[in-house]
């Protein structure tokens, strides 16, 4: 059963979706020690959300959402180091303007392809940014990544320090301005008819909607979306590699989607928390097998959590309901 919402469902803002953004500020007070990696975290939340706008509320499966994740922050490497472009806010908006178009252009084409022909296009565009990335050294600097990158203070102001209270809530920030926008979008009636594309484009057709439209802006939103993520790991990493294209970084995080639920808005909060907070530790300790313990995971979770973690908690709500 889906459990994405849709323009029926109650669209007013429970109590509880505020929870995600109080335990956000108590992290910041609570852990300063973690700053850097609750910024990597909320950033790869933020990319996961613009995985979760397509897959879990369109159904259109891609293994190369890299492409514009990383198109995002090379276009803020570039800027930086190669232009002279420091300040934030201007990086970001050319990133996400970067990214906007890479999938305008890619998903005219994606689009108009279904099933295995089409997870293969959108595999060979992540394929094709990662060679391109890699040979245009001068730009890119190649394999040996983009390094020089210099980010000004925020509105003149606040100034990225070396703990990561700013980049933290620089990265919270951004993260809230576009959960807020995704939310809206779907409780609205275009999300619902989202929702009818996914379950039957067939019949969408039938009734005039506009399905290929309809897909290809969303498919255009959700690039825009990644490419502001990317911007965000280059201004508070200060770096940028080849490790930001490519399969490997798309597979991560369609595995963090997985974990945390499908076209459940929070799926895309929870996931790259666990996955990311479970990388960091098992790589501490178990430097070589650390893939394995996230395998695990993964295995456990499709097996036994209909829905991701998030299904866990529903199954666990509904049997305590159960035995009120």
């Amino acid at each position: 059963m889906k459990h994405a919402v849709g323009y029926n469902a109650d669209a007013r803002l429970r109590w509880t979706e505020w929870l995600p953004w109080v335990a956000a500020l108590a992290v910041f007070f609570l852990l300063p020690d973690y700053l850097s990696l609750g910024a990597r975290v909320l950033t790869y939340i933020l990319f996961a959300l613009s995985l979760d706008l397509i897959l879990g509320y369109v159904g259109i499966i891609t293994l190369g959402h890299a492409a514009f994740f990383g198109l995002g922050a090379y276009v803020t490497g570039i800027l930086s180091a190669k232009l002279g472009l420091t300040d934030p806010m201007m990086q970001m908006l050319v990133s996400a303007l970067a990214a906007g178009l890479l999938g305008l252009a890619t998903g005219a084409v994606i689009l108009r392809t279904h099933g295995l022909t089409q997870l293969m296009l959108t595999l060979a565009i992540a394929a094709l940014c990662l060679e391109i990335a890699n040979k245009a050294t001068p730009l890119t600097g190649g394999a040996d990544g983009l390094s020089g990158v210099v980010i000004a203070p925020i509105l003149g102001l606040f100034k990225f320090d070396l703990y990561g209270k700013t980049a933290y809530l620089w990265c919270l920030g951004v993260l809230f301005v576009s959960w807020w926008l995704v939310r809206r979008l779907i409780y609205s009636p275009f999300g619902a008819s989202l929702a009818g594309i996914r379950e039957n484009s067939i019949r969408m057709h039938a009734i005039g909607a506009p399905v290929y439209a309809r897909q290809l802006l969303v498919y255009t939103l959700s690039a825009t979306l990644a490419g502001v993520a990317g911007a965000l790991l280059t201004q508070t990493s200060q770096f940028v590699g080849l490790n930001v294209l490519g399969f490997e970084p798309s597979g991560e995080l369609l595995v963090m989607l997985i974990l945390g639920g499908v076209g459940r808005l929070y799926g895309a909060f929870v996931g790259p928390l666990v996955f990311l907070v479970a990388q960091d530790y098992l790589a501490k300790q178990f430097p070589e097998y650390w893939y394995f313990g996230i395998g695990l995971l993964l295995v456990i979770v499709v097996l036994f959590a209909r829905g991701g973690i998030l299904g866990i908690s529903d199954a666990v709500i509904a049997r305590l309901r159960g035995m009120a």
